[in-house]
């Protein structure tokens, strides 16, 4: 899907033309990080893990995102990070998902944090992040669907006009302005389904991680794979052929079942695994029932302060400590770097 940048809308800084493609990426990634930030705040986690998370699988995701689309399109490798080449587009959510997840994994293997316990606030971010990044294909006026016949379905947000010689802004004129453009036609807007779909799934995930607190951990993960690869599965089909990845074979299409399948065969896992190991499905039959009991630092020295944010402080409101008014403790270091510099005897002097 490449990226038109005659038809694409954008801003310009300094003389370099940033898209409306890149944009809305870009405003995905923002508002991915500091919702796994809260979440990670939310259920028992150090924030300063979560951007140790953030700077190491993020740049990592965006490398694989593009190698998936090179790789299966069949772009020749001299062009795979070449300048003019990126900035023409190419990207594939599904080689994102990949190193992220393999990232995470790694990441978490060297912090001996369990994996499901990230993964289910990471999730959720990952989601919001690829419904907004979507908005990215209707400025671009690609990834829909085929042409609307009945007239009476000619509106937005239900179809796109697609102008080959004009921009979406043609759209905004025809819905909003009654404008008469000529020269394109209405198209089924499935990029926009799928965006208000991951929406949903996202909203979802969020409320059951922002309320729940009990046992196993990875039944969000389980979820986003569930969801995302049900809704890829059903739109991929679905779309003009110039936007399916892949020639002889769909390769979008063939992972986005193997999403499916996995995050189907992660929530048996999971689920069974804490009925063997808890007695029950969901909590504990046997001992602590809830997930996130243990704050998870960054390093070894943190300290676990409370916070209004953090739903284990009510439950177990003796394991975090008040965190001293910044002036206080400014106060305090300063007075213990003197006492170092200059030791006193505080009972008197020896006779």
């Amino acid at each position: 899907m490449d990226l038109l940048l005659a038809k694409a809308p954008g801003i310009t800084v300094f003389g370099f033309e940033i898209t409306a493609y890149a944009l809305s990426i870009v405003t995905g990634i923002l508002t991915a990080f500091f919702l796994i930030s809260l979440l990670f705040k939310r259920r028992n986690m150090s924030t300063d893990l979560f951007m140790t998370y953030f700077c190491i699988c993020l740049p990592i995701a965006l490398i694989t995102t593009r190698l998936f689309y090179c790789i299966t399109d069949g772009m020749p490798i001299s062009e795979w990070f070449a300048f003019e080449s990126i900035r023409r587009g190419g990207l594939s959510i599904i080689g994102g998902i990949l190193g992220g997840l393999f990232s995470v994994i790694g990441v978490s293997y060297f912090k001996k944090v369990n994996f499901f316990r990230v993964g289910d606030c990471v999730v959720i971010g990952l989601m919001i992040a690829q419904a907004i990044g979507r908005w990215g294909n209707f400025f671009n006026q690609e990834v829909y669907g085929g042409v609307i016949e009945n007239e009476a379905l000619h509106f937005f947000p239900f179809g796109v006009y697609i102008n080959p010689n004009g921009t979406c802004w043609d759209t905004f004129a025809i819905t909003f302005g009654g404008a008469e453009i000529t020269g394109g036609e209405w198209h089924y807007a499935f990029f926009l389904y799928e965006s208000l779909a991951n929406t949903i799934v996202a909203g979802l995930m969020f409320w059951y991680a922002w309320k729940n607190p009990y046992k196993p951990n990875g039944v969000i993960t389980a979820c986003y794979f569930i969801g995302y690869g049900l809704v890829r599965s059903i739109m991929e089909p679905l779309r003009s052929q110039e936007f399916i990845l892949g020639d002889a074979v769909p390769w979008s299409l063939v992972f986005s079942l193997l999403l499916l399948a996995f995050g189907l065969a992660m929530l048996a896992f999971v689920l069974v695994w804490n009925k063997k190991k808890e007695g029950k499905l969901f909590g504990s039959a046997t001992g602590d029932p809830y997930g996130i009991t243990k704050f998870i630092k960054d390093v070894k020295d943190e300290k676990a302060y409370f916070s209004k944010w953090n739903m284990m402080c009510a439950i177990y409101p003796e394991n975090y400590e008040i965190k001293p008014p910044k002036e206080k403790k400014e106060k305090t270091e300063l007075t213990e770097k003197k006492e170092k510099e200059n030791p006193t005897i505080d009972q008197g002097e020896e006779k």
